[in-house]
């Protein structure tokens, strides 16, 4: 298996780290590089997933061509990105989006088309998810009628806050959240139809924009594995959860691991691994059609 990409380097530049990113500030522009780290309730695992940072960026790269939405991508070809001379060009190839800055509005923009993870923990206890009232009788898993708007704040450390949409208007401005709901049903609505042709149920997924010249674009990745439930469809029966192309079979491992969730997390085996990087690449294949670079 190919070594796993933990962080990059570039010359005379400084990367901030996320979670699973290195940003690099290119002054007019911003280079997003996914690495080949996963996160899992709020912690970085100390195991990589090799190719992990591809899938992501090649994924995100296909929906950016594809929505008739204006995005934020200005390439993924590292020749011709503006690299300082001495650069390692290998490290970048296949995980690299090159971007427009944008003024990023503060809000996850989360939209649910199936009731699962958090949205049916609290249908359970309340019968309704971010406060919206859904039909009673409803299972784990079950589509919902029409897919939700469930905004979140974006928060830089610890857990993202729900919001109503009366909050989100508050914080950015009634015009903009009305703006960003549309927008959001909207994408969510075109990918998931087209998913469901090749396979896949995308069950929810978070959208993030920024105002770029004046006008709201989408940004940072779009339906990917690590921000959205894939589940396949030939397998998919309402009652429990599903089987997942995405990081929840990583999130089941730790669970059943005995993890406190409190300390630093165990190292992933490697079956679990090679499992996980399958489920992302076969996500990629699946809705591109395309080999992995």
């Amino acid at each position: 298996m190919r070594q796993a990409v933990q962080e990059t380097e570039i010359p005379g530049l400084t990367p901030k780290h996320g979670k699973v990113r290195d940003i690099y500030d290119f002054g007019d522009a911003l280079l997003l590089v996914s690495s080949d780290r996963i996160s899992a309730f709020d912690w970085i695992l100390p195991t990589c997933i090799p190719d992990k940072g591809k899938v992501l960026t090649q994924t995100a790269a296909f929906w950016f061509k594809k929505l008739p939405v204006k995005n934020h991508l200005i390439t993924t070809n590292v020749e011709k990105i503006p690299f300082p001379e001495g650069t390692d060009l290998k490290q970048f190839e296949g995980r690299s989006t090159y971007c427009k800055k944008t003024k990023v509005f503060p809000i996850e923009c989360i939209v649910r088309g199936y009731l699962s993870g958090s949205g049916w923990q609290e249908y359970r206890k309340s019968g309704s998810v971010c406060g919206l009232k859904l039909p009673e009788g409803l299972r784990e898993s079950d589509q919902l009628e029409e897919p939700i708007f469930t905004p979140t704040t974006k928060a830089e450390t610890g857990h993202d806050m729900n919001v109503s949409f009366e909050e989100m208007a508050d914080i950015i401005g009634h015009d903009a959240a009305e703006a960003l709901k549309k927008l959001s049903l909207s994408i969510y609505k075109y990918g998931a139809e087209y998913a469901l042709e090749r396979g896949i149920i995308i069950a929810d997924t978070k959208f993030e924009f920024g105002l770029f010249e004046d006008e709201i674009i989408l940004i940072d990745e779009v339906m990917t594995p690590d921000s959205s439930r894939f589940w396949p469809k030939d397998q998919y029966e309402p009652g429990h959860g599903q089987p997942s192309f995405d990081k929840q079979f990583v999130r089941d491992w730790l669970l059943a691991s005995g993890w406190d969730r409190n300390s630093t997390p165990p190292e992933l085996p490697n079956d679990i691994v090679d499992k996980t990087r399958e489920k992302y690449i076969d996500a990629y294949q699946r809705l591109t059609g395309k080999e992995l670079q």
